[in-house]
């Protein structure tokens, strides 16, 4: 069967296999067992002892894609997806509570690769000739507080001036 049939196809109530999920999130099957072992989704299994998954699995294997996108650790994606709702499908503003504790994350690394983006313009008009003036390395001459010479390329580092 092709893998658009197999999107297509209509959920069923007694449950999804590891197959279909695999084909409704683009994931292998190990990386859903590896997830399952993980504790980050619980199928149950059928009188014949086939692994099921609900269809809120799908949208659980999404989010766990997309956070770990974001650098999130398996830990973390844990410790986030316990909030959801057990026994239900999680609703829409379930999921909107779960976005914001990342929302806060990516505003701060947003807001730090602009500093980078501007203070790198900076940088490169530089071209590390007048360590007095550098915004990224050496902001307001802090190395010159540290003693004569070129300071970095004698050890110091722009880190611990």
């Amino acid at each position: 069967m092709s893998a658009n049939k197999t999107l297509r196809r209509p959920l069923r109530k007694d449950g999804l296999t590891i197959g279909e999920i695999a084909g409704r999130t683009g994931l292998a099957v190990s990386a859903i067992r590896y997830y399952e072992s993980e504790g980050l989704i619980t199928p149950w299994r059928n009188d014949s002892g086939q692994r099921r998954f609900e269809r809120a699995d799908i949208r659980r294997l999404s989010f766990i894609m997309i956070a770990q996108g974001l650098g999130a650790s398996i830990a973390e994606i844990r410790a986030q997806l316990v909030r959801l709702p057990k026994g239900r499908t999680p609703t829409a503003g379930d999921w909107r509570r779960l976005s914001e504790h990342y929302r806060a994350d990516l505003d701060r690394r947003i807001a730090q690769l602009e500093k980078l983006r501007n203070d790198l313009d900076g940088c490169i008009g530089c071209g590390c000739l007048s360590l007095e003036r550098c915004s990224l390395y050496n902001p307001g001459d802090r190395a010159g507080g540290n003693g004569p010479g070129p300071r970095y390329l004698l050890g110091d580092s722009p880190g611990r001036d």
